[in-house]
Parts: C-alpha cells; structure tokens; sequence
C-alpha cells in the first residue's frame, strides 16, 4: 500500500480486524490534499466536457491552490465555520474547488443534483437554513424564483457567469466566483481558520424520498477518512489507477467515488461532464483514451453498454468493475465479462454510510447477492427486537452501534428530526429500513425496502426479486412490483412493466412474462396482474416511486 492510510489486504483485516485513525481534529482540506500537494503530488483528476470540449489534468497542487482561493473568498463574504451552503454544481472543476473550500473553512456543503427545481432549493435551502448558495450561471432563474421565500439566504455565488453581468442579477449580495476567487490568495494557512474536529459536520446530503420529503444527512469530517473502506476493499484501487465512479455530483455517490476513498490512496479520479441524455459511444470511448482501470456505474449504465457492439471499442484497460443499485441480470454480467475480463461487484450502502456490503475482488462473486460485510463493521441481518436472525430468514439489513467504537462512516442521526432518529437507531442497531436474508456461506441477499415487502396467502415477496427476474426477459426495459389489496390473498403482486422496442402490450406479453417469472423464481411470487406503461414514476434521484404505483393500484 502506498496511500497515507495503510489498511490491510481483505484476508487480514477480516482475520485481525481494521483500525481507521481517529483525530481529534481532521480537515480533509488540509490534511490530506494540501499534504500531498506538498509531499507527494500528481495526477488528482481528468476533466474532460463533452458540452465545451474542455479537457484538462490537475494536480493536488492544483486542486490545493484553486480551493485555498475558494476559501479565502468565502472569508471575504463573511462566511463562517458552521454556516451551510447549498450547492448546485455539475462536473466541472469548481465542484472539487467549492467543496474542498468550504471543508477548509467549516462551512458545511449541501451538495444538490443539477435537476433540482425551485421547489426542491426552496426546501433544502429553508430546512437547514443556508446562508449561502453556490450554483452555476444557468440555475440563476432557479433562484431568483424562490429568493424572497428563502429568509436566511444571505450570499449567491454564481460559477460561470460572464462577466458584465448580462443576467443583471450579479449585484449586491450575488457574487461572481470567478472574479472574486481571482482577487483571492492561493495561499491559506490551517492557522488562519477555526480548526474542524473530526466529529464536526463537514458535508451534508438529502436522501431522495419516496414517501415524504427529503431527511437531512449530516456527515462529519471522519466521514471522509471512513471511505477509505470503500475504496481499497470495494473499489480495490491503487496509486496508479484512474478511476471512474459515474454519478451526478449531487450524489453522496460522488463522495464516495469521486473524491474521498480515492484520494486518500492517491489514485487519479476521472471527472466528465456528458452532454443532454445518456451517450454510450462517447462514455465508451474515454475508456480507451484515458486508460480507465475502475469503473462503478449503476446497473442501468452496464445494460446501455451491452447494448452496443463491444467488439468495437478498446476496454483493455478495465481491471475491475463495480456496480451498484441492484443486481445486474446475467446476460448483463455475461456480455461485460466477455468483453472486459471482469465481473461487476456489486455493492451496498446509503447516504447514511459508507460502503457497508459488497462483493470484493478475489472473493466469490455470487451473482444477486450484495456480498459479504466490510472488513470493521458489524453487518447482519436482525429481527424488529435486535436479535441475530437463523440464515435465510427475512429481516432487517442493520449496522451493529454498540460495539468498542462507532462504526466507521456511519452518521450520527438525521438532523433536528427525533422521530426519524428513533425509528432507525433502536436495540444498539442502526437499522437501514432494507430487508435482506444471509446465507449459511455470510452472503447477504437484498429483499427490498422493510415498507415495500408484499404479503400473499401468508408468504413474504420481495418486490425487488421479482423485478430481477422481469428484468432477466429480453422484451423488460424496466419493471417495478407493489402489493395490490386483494380480499382472498391480503395482497397479491401487480407488476408495472416498460416495454422494449419491437414488443406488443397484451393478453399474450402478460401471461409469457407471468410464466417466465414462474420458471425463473418461486412459482407463488409471480405478478397476478401486469400493467404496460410507458414509463415508471421516479424520484428526483432516479428511485421508483412505488408508493404512487401502490396508490394506483389500489384505487382501480
């Protein structure tokens, strides 16, 4: 290992265990990019845009003076350790400028997917009471729509704008980054600002809900030393890797492969900003142009790719694959091994954690399971009571909390909301709200959300196993599964399926995908009833809603 945090190989750790440092005070800023800046610079990411044609190489050097001007620039506003920020930045450079300037300085960083509307900033804006906004010029609108109602809101700073202001909003109390960064010195001393303790809030996330409004997830500033987990046991990365985690930068994703993990063991990030929708030729083709080593891209990402001709680019670069979401059908998992070598690892974890479950390199991979625990936590599968349940039963994906020590990148609890506290924090378990079942080898197998299990005629049916095998039928783009009432049965399973191109909704579809299902899992947790749609309600972070598919079912 050649990373300043020296974690053993997986066999170790799983026979000795895993100590991460514990600092009392620690600032990802300082401590770990400005070190390397002055101990052992090089590469820290690529950039390449696919909407300019930008490209470029920087340096922790780079990265280290860049975001020492961010940060004196938010001394010159008046921004303070503690303050928070909403943020709004795609792929570009400024994001890693912004974000590592605000940890510098304190100032607690709410990053937001660029397909927020004015509506989702008003609410994240109030609900932590955000002095600050930090967005690019093409969000201008966005604010304004909702400014007065915004009452905390003090500072905007605006990324991109050109200067003469042709918005005419950059006055005042909106600033413009580039020209205020330029004004601003590279140089800052840690002795200058207020020292971060390493339980201190550094970032924090809102998770996508599918039920009710977004919680707020704080993460302190040990959480960027935690995944280092993630990096070297899931990702398996090196010094000399170049890595491509594929995610909005809006994403606790992004932390996890864009920034935090990967930087401590000094491998070189890819960062690329793509064009509107998803092109699968021109992400192909960087592999080949950059020499990619890791990937980790949703599942959907993987069944766009075998969807084009492989033969036809270079991967031979791609030494390890990691997905992650949900398990990748086989013909996906085939296609991308024939064309890479590799086998996608699939992984598990929330905003509220680091890495937690995944399948790691030079272990089996069983294709559907999560894997097995991180090396350093307590994973298992537990009853409503805190009790360890039999392998194979159906419970509650849950992290153990009162061990020796708090588990590594693990929150402390939604904030100002006790009821949300309470509800996931019980019996010395901090439990995820997914259901799952271990087999006898240690292998997790995700069920599905705790709220979305059906019961049917007294048996239990995990929503998600059923989409798996829909999915596994060429005519399947995409299925979601909800319990529909039934007098008999309580429940019976409705499936919500979208049609591939060339393939007819009816009577016969239906009943060839209910007996596919049967032959593929148990015969009793086949869907009863399919409905054909053209598309699926989805959150803002891409996760079905199936409490509205739930809501229409029931009301036919």
């Amino acid at each position: 290992m050649t990373g300043y945090i020296d974690l053993p190989d997986y066999a170790t750790a799983l026979a000795e265990g895993v100590r991460l440092p514990a600092p009392e005070y620690y600032n990802f800023g300082f401590d770990l990019i400005d070190r390397r800046a002055a101990e052992r610079d090089k590469t820290a990411f690529v950039y390449v845009d696919a909407n300019t044609g930008d490209r470029a190489s920087w340096r922790f050097s780079d990265l280290s003076a860049a975001s020492n001007r961010f940060a004196n620039m938010l001394r010159g506003i008046g921004a303070a350790k503690g303050d928070f920020a909403f943020m709004m930045i795609p792929r570009i450079p400024a994001w890693y400028e912004a974000t590592i300037g605000c940890i510098k300085l304190g100032v607690i960083a709410m990053p937001g997917t660029n397909l927020l509307q004015p509506k989702d900033i008003e609410y994240r804006i109030n609900r932590a009471r955000a002095r600050l906004a930090i967005i690019t010029a093409d969000h201008i609108a966005k604010i304004e729509a909702v400014r007065d109602k915004c009452p905390t809101l003090e500072r905007v700073i605006v990324i991109g704008a050109p200067q003469g202001d042709p918005h005419g909003a950059l006055h005042g109390d909106w600033v413009h980054c580039e020209a205020a960064c330029a004004a601003a010195s590279d140089k800052l001393d840690r002795s200058e600002v207020e020292a971060t303790r390493s339980d201190e809030t550094m970032l924090a996330y809102f998770t996508s809900g599918t039920t009710a409004f977004p919680k707020l997830v704080p993460r302190d500033h040990s959480y960027a030393i935690a995944h280092t987990l993630t990096a070297r046991y899931w990702h398996d990365l090196r010094e000399d890797d170049l890595h491509w985690t594929m995610s909005d930068t809006g994403w606790a994703k992004a932390a996890w492969g864009k920034l935090f993990g990967q930087w401590q063991l000094g491998t070189a990030v890819m960062l690329y900003n793509p064009g509107p929708g998803f092109d699968a030729d021109a992400h192909l083709r960087l592999f080949a142009e950059h020499g990619i080593t890791t990937v980790c891209a949703p599942p959907t990402v993987f069944r766009a790719f075998i969807q084009m001709d492989l033969s036809g680019y270079d991967l031979s670069s791609i030494r390890h694959s990691i997905s992650a979401g949900e398990p990748l059908n086989p013909e996906a998992v085939r296609a991308w091994k024939d064309a890479t070598g590799t086998v996608p690892h699939d992984g598990y974890g929330q905003t509220e954690t680091v890495n937690l479950v995944a399948n790691f390199p030079g272990v089996e991979v069983r294709p559907g399971s999560m894997g097995k625990p991180v090396p350093g936590m307590d994973v298992d599968i537990v009853d409503d009571s805190g009790n360890r349940l039999p392998d194979d039963e159906v419970g509650h994906i849950a992290v153990r909390t009162d061990g020796e020590t708090w588990p590594p990148g693990l929150f402390r609890g939604y904030y100002e909301d006790d009821a949300a506290n309470a509800k996931c924090f019980r019996h010395g378990w901090y439990y995820t709200g997914d259901t799952a079942t271990r087999d006898a080898d240690g292998y997790i197998w995700f069920v599905g959300r705790a709220d979305d299990l059906i019961s049917s005629a007294g048996y239990r049916i995990s929503p998600f196993e059923v989409e798996s095998a829909l999915i596994e039928h060429e005519s399947v783009v995409e299925s979601a599964v909800v319990g529909k009432k039934d007098d008999l049965r309580g429940e019976i399973v409705k499936a919500f399926v979208v049609l591939a191109e060339g393939f007819e909704a009816g009577e016969a579809m239906a009943t060839t995908l209910q007996d596919f299902v049967k032959a593929t899992t148990a015969p009793y947790k086949y869907p009863r009833e399919i409905a054909f749609v053209p598309e699926l309600p989805k959150t803002i972070s891409g996760k079905i809603r199936r409490v509205e598919l739930r809501d229409r079912a029931n009301a036919e």
